[in-house]
């Protein structure tokens, strides 16, 4: 019994941690230098934005969902037209095409996050996208 209380006290710190982890990366990263916001649209038609840390690989620009909140992920999977501006540049209108098979093997080697990130956001899956201008 007592073992399950230690395991039990454990447990909700982690979560904690993991909690005010992810709400400081929420409040800070708008500040970042490298960041990309993206607007998507909900089901209900609802506009939000989202800052993102976009990726550039060989001329593709893509973004990621790996923290455990990813409503922006789920949109663009649903309504993949998105618009998306650098910090101080021009909105431009992309299509999310979501990476899959070799292609996304070669960015979660190349773009791995590191075991104590991983840790301090609960160790959630990791999923690109490849943000392609829209014509």
């Amino acid at each position: 019994m007592k073992l399950a209380k230690i395991f039990a006290i454990t447990l909700s710190i982690y979560v904690l941690i993991v909690i005010v982890f992810e709400s400081l990366l929420g409040y800070y990263q708008p500040g970042a230098q490298q960041s990309l916001v993206i607007t998507t649209t909900n089901e209900d038609g609802t506009v939000n934005s989202r800052v993102v840390s976009p990726v550039e690989d060989d001329g593709q620009l893509y973004v990621s969902a790996n923290h455990w909140p990813r409503d922006w992920y789920n949109n663009v999977l649903d309504r993949p037209n998105l618009t998306g501006s650098l910090r101080n540049s021009e909105t431009i209108d992309y299509v999310a095409i979501p990476v899959t098979g070799e292609e996304d093997t070669y960015l979660q080697k190349k773009y791995k996050h590191g075991w104590v990130f991983r840790f301090l956001t609960g160790f959630p899956p990791r999923y690109f996208v490849r943000l392609d201008p829209r014509l």
